[in-house]
């Protein structure tokens, strides 16, 4: 038996490295999946949306400047700390999704193995992607990929961890930096892994986490003028087309929700990275 009392913990925004309240000084509770009580959450708002991009725009030149091999090692870290603390996001997706023991294991464990897939993959785009072109003239002619910018990343609702690795470590790998918002019934992976990225390599604003409602932040994050380009894939359904809309008033880059919750299991392929990167071309004259 014991006389201490419980520890509540009411999680934070991630913002620019830092874990900072709402500034509307909103939260809400998260339930497991039977409905028992598990934390408070912070509610964004719009404020705290905005807050997010200009710390992820202040964050994208050192992030995008940074080798690419430098990243796929800051990517790595994550992985590492990640698996340090595998039990603690094995009890949350158990908890927020309702899945067993054995169930939430596989899940966490392709989560971690998911960001050293992407890890891998930060020096081979430029190879991968990239080309020498036939050029009718005494020149060199050279496309590389380059990073679109900020990304703002709607996570999905259901998969709380594994999908919201598989949305935001290719927006990384590609060089871009990410404003998300997380799933709103389920964020309590996300809390962590905001924790996770605070004691890894990964530099502040780099990601920034917003819990709340993608409903409510959503038009805002698509209209924002300093936002380079928006991933649907947890819009509300009711809401995608709207937001596809607000974000071609400033020509941004759109990745489309699917039809249907993907299998994020499934092979991910280079579709998530391709989505965000725009490619460069340049001439060079030979020399004599």
């Amino acid at each position: 038996m014991t006389d201490r009392l419980a520890v509540r913990k009411t999680s934070k925004l991630y913002l620019g490295g830092a874990f900072p309240r709402s500034e509307s000084g909103r939260t809400y509770p998260v339930t497991d999946a039977r409905g028992a009580f598990l934390a408070n959450a912070a509610q964004a708002s719009r404020k705290d949306a905005r807050d997010a991009v200009v710390a992820a725009r202040a964050a994208f030149a050192t992030w995008s400047g940074a080798t690419a091999y430098n990243r796929g090692q800051v990517l790595y870290r994550v992985a590492e700390v990640m698996e340090g603390r595998h039990a603690q996001f094995c009890e949350e997706v158990a908890a927020g999704e309702g899945l067993s023991a054995g169930r939430a294991r596989a899940v966490v464990d392709a989560a971690v193995d998911r960001w050293v897939w992407y890890a891998g993959w930060t020096d081979k785009l430029a190879a991968v992607l990239g080309s020498a072109n036939p050029v009718a003239g005494p020149f060199f002619g050279f496309s590389t990929p380059e990073p679109t910018g900020v990304v703002a990343v709607l996570a999905p609702q259901r998969s709380s961890l594994l999908g919201l690795v598989s949305v935001l470590a290719p927006v990384l790998a590609a060089g871009n930096t990410a404003v998300v918002v997380t799933s709103r019934d389920r964020p309590l992976p996300a809390v962590t892994l905001g924790e996770v990225l605070a004691t890894s390599d990964v530099p502040g604003g780099v990601v920034d986490l917003l819990t709340g409602d993608a409903a409510e932040l959503g038009p805002w994050l698509a209209e924002h003028d300093d936002v380079d380009a928006v991933d649907l894939t947890g819009a509300p359904p009711t809401h995608a087309l709207e937001l596809e809309r607000l974000a071609a008033g400033s020509i941004k880059r759109v990745l489309r929700p699917p039809a249907e919750e993907p299998d994020w299991t499934a092979d991910p392929g280079l579709t998530r990275m391709t989505a965000f990167l725009e490619t460069k071309t340049v001439w060079h004259p030979k020399g004599v």
